[in-house]
Formats: C-alpha cells, structure tokens, sequence
C-alpha cells in the first residue's frame, strides 16, 4: 500500500488498487467479503490516522486471515517492519467475548453492543500486551492503538512471516517447552495474566524462539475464569510436547506457575 500523500480520498483509491495486487478476486467471495468489512470507510478512516501520525509508513501485504480479524505486515518510515491487527467490527464470532471482559476491573461497567465490545476488546490486547512485555514474556512489543485496530511488533523475516508452532519440526522441544512454560510463570506471577487460549496455533516460531500471540482473551489472575483458564493451558501444553516424547507434570508445572 503506497505511502499517504495526496490526502484521504486518493488514499482510498489506492487502497482499491492495492486489494488488487493480492489477487482478491471475484470468485473469491469469501476473500472479498472479509477485506470489505476490514476496509470499510470507517477503518478506512482510522488506518489513514496511523498513516498521518506517522506511525507506519506503508502497508505491504496481509499475513494472516483469522475468525476475529486480519493482520497485514507494515512499515515505518525508517524501515522497520510491524504487524497491524484489524479487528472486524462486523464479525459475530465475538458473541462469547464479553464473559473475558466481564469480571475484569480494567473494563468494570462495559456494556453495549457488538461494535462497542470489539473496540474495548483491542483496548485490551493492547494492554496486555504491555503487561505481558513489562513482565519479559516474549510477545509481539505494542507500538500503537487505536480503536478496533492494534499495531505490533513484526515477527519474521524480510521474506516471510514468522511460522506457527504448529506447523514446525522443533529441532529442540525441550528447551522450547521450558521457555513457555517459564513465560506462564512469569506471566501469572509478575504480569497477573492468564493468557486464556495457549495452544500451538498461538505460538510463532521466532528461530528456536517461541513467541505467544493472540493475547486479547488473557485474562487477571483474579478473574473468575483465570484457573480454569491456566489448567487449561498448561494441559494444552502438556498434549502438544508429548509427541516429541515430552512428559510434562500437569500438576507439578500448575504449582510452579503459582509459586510464590
């Protein structure tokens, strides 16, 4: 997506040009639909914003297309790459979102409807991307928010995106499971989050470095649903390892975690 000048509406007109440089095409009806609810004039409004306060430079290419909303790799004017997450403010897949922010004194006496939830939702993956950082669990480093739409550290290469974990043969699993297992520890005790959805499909694979994404369903140690969350995790955890040949405690990781 080329840089902002000559003002909104010729940044709308290029974004038009650009959609076609990904190939949306019309037998892509799915595509497509998914790319108008994430370029309506309204967002259309709040990436120019980013664009205008100097945030990022360029937008270059989508790089993942999830139930929630669509992140696309960007750029600042320096050169260097970032993530930028848009939440779709249409989708109906948010219908259980708001039992993750009830309970959450952040975001106490929230209500409305769906597009209100959405934006208090980025609000609160952006913040706890910032807890999680502070607390050195290696996550995507927040640079920006702005209502429905949160802009992130890029994790990958020049070439490509990041891999999830899912998708990699782990040439050390030991030592990829001691790291999360250490970045729930931390997680828990010095940031107070539960990160709610940790699986293999929210790690990416930095190197032999795993890095935790998808943060905006984490959740206080003290919210009603933070245990039941953590079990969750860790057994998630314990299911993904075994297949390496990796025996991991349940039981014995919750303590750890929990240890003060």
């Amino acid at each position: 997506m080329p840089r902002v000048g000559g003002g909104f509406r010729e940044f709308e007109r290029r974004i038009e040009r650009e959609r076609d440089s990904w190939k949306v095409r019309k037998k892509d009806s799915d595509d497509r639909k998914t790319y108008a609810e994430v370029f309506d004039k309204r967002n259309l409004l709040r990436i120019y914003k980013l664009f205008s306060d100097g945030v990022i430079d360029m937008i270059d290419f989508p790089i993942s297309t999830g139930k929630e909303g669509n992140v696309f790799r960007a750029m600042t004017s320096d050169g260097d790459l970032l993530a930028v997450k848009i939440y779709r403010t249409s989708t109906a897949t948010f219908r259980d979102m708001a039992k993750y922010i009830q309970g959450d004194p952040r975001f106490e006496g929230v209500t409305g409807n769906r597009r209100k939830l959405i934006l208090v939702w980025a609000s609160k993956e952006y913040r706890n991307l910032m807890r999680f950082t502070k607390a050195k669990v290696r996550v995507p480093e927040p640079v920006a928010h702005h209502d429905n739409i949160v802009v992130m550290e890029y994790i990958g290469t020049e070439a490509s995106p990041a891999p999830m974990m899912k998708n990699v043969a782990l040439d050390d699993p030991e030592h990829v499971a001691s790291v999360l297992l250490e970045y729930m520890r931390r997680g828990y005790q010095d940031a107070e989050l539960v990160h709610g959805d940790l699986s293999e499909y929210n790690v990416l694979m930095d190197g032999n470095d795993p890095v935790i994404i998808d943060v905006g369903q984490s959740v206080l140690t003290r919210h009603p649903f933070a245990e039941d969350m953590l079990v969750r995790d860790v057994t998630n955890m314990a299911r993904f390892f075994r297949k390496y040949g990796l025996n991991i405690d349940v039981e014995q990781q919750l303590r750890e975690i929990r240890k003060r």
